[in-house]
């Protein structure tokens, strides 16, 4: 008889960062997709992107939108673009810290990085575009790359998260852009 493996529930929390650089926030949201503190069942991450794709969907559906692709950020949305890909059976596409010469590129920023620079390719006019990434803090990132998708023609439907830190104004930055948040869970301040 095949062995029946219970998935546990996503969760997510805060913790320090020993090295920060300068411009880098001095605290890390890690959570139980990013393989830091215990290794990841193949069953979890399917579960995940599932219940994530669900919330995006039902988003897609109020909107009366289809979305063409997924875009991830480099690094930490890799697992979840991958994951909602999965679920939804939709082709997706990964943001990257590399300058290439590629058509269709769209230069954005992720201010609290080591890096800042960020490049997505084969963006063309018409796009309908879900983005994705693991944890949402000040949407900066998400929010200037909304606007320049927007300036390359295409059309960013919504923004999805595995966690949204609900301290530091992601979601009202990203409704005054027009941009719907989907989060799969959220951690605030202590009470």
């Amino acid at each position: 008889m095949p062995e029946t493996r219970v998935v546990p529930l996503f969760s997510a929390r805060v913790v320090e960062r020993l090295s920060a650089g300068a411009t880098s926030r001095p605290e890390r949201v890690i959570h139980s997709l990013d393989g830091i503190e215990d290794p990841v069942q193949p069953e979890a991450l399917a579960a995940t992107g599932q219940s994530l794709w669900k919330h995006v969907e039902a988003q897609l559906s109020y909107a009366d939108s289809t979305a063409d692709f997924l875009l991830g950020l480099d690094a930490g949305g890799i697992l979840p673009t991958v994951a909602l890909a999965t679920a939804s059976h939709l082709p997706y596409k990964i943001a990257w810290k590399l300058h290439l010469p590629l058509d269709g590129a769209v230069r954005f920023r992720e201010p609290h990085a080591m890096r800042t620079d960020v490049f997505a390719y084969g963006i063309a006019p018409g796009q309908r575009i879900v983005l994705v990434d693991d944890e949402i803090t000040t949407g900066q990132t998400l929010a200037d790359l909304t606007v320049r998708l927007r300036e390359a023609g295409a059309e960013p439907l919504a923004a999805a998260c595995l966690v949204e830190d609900t301290t530091r104004g992601a979601r009202a930055l990203l409704d005054s852009l027009g941009l719907p948040l989907i989060s799969l869970t959220t951690i605030g301040a202590a009470p």
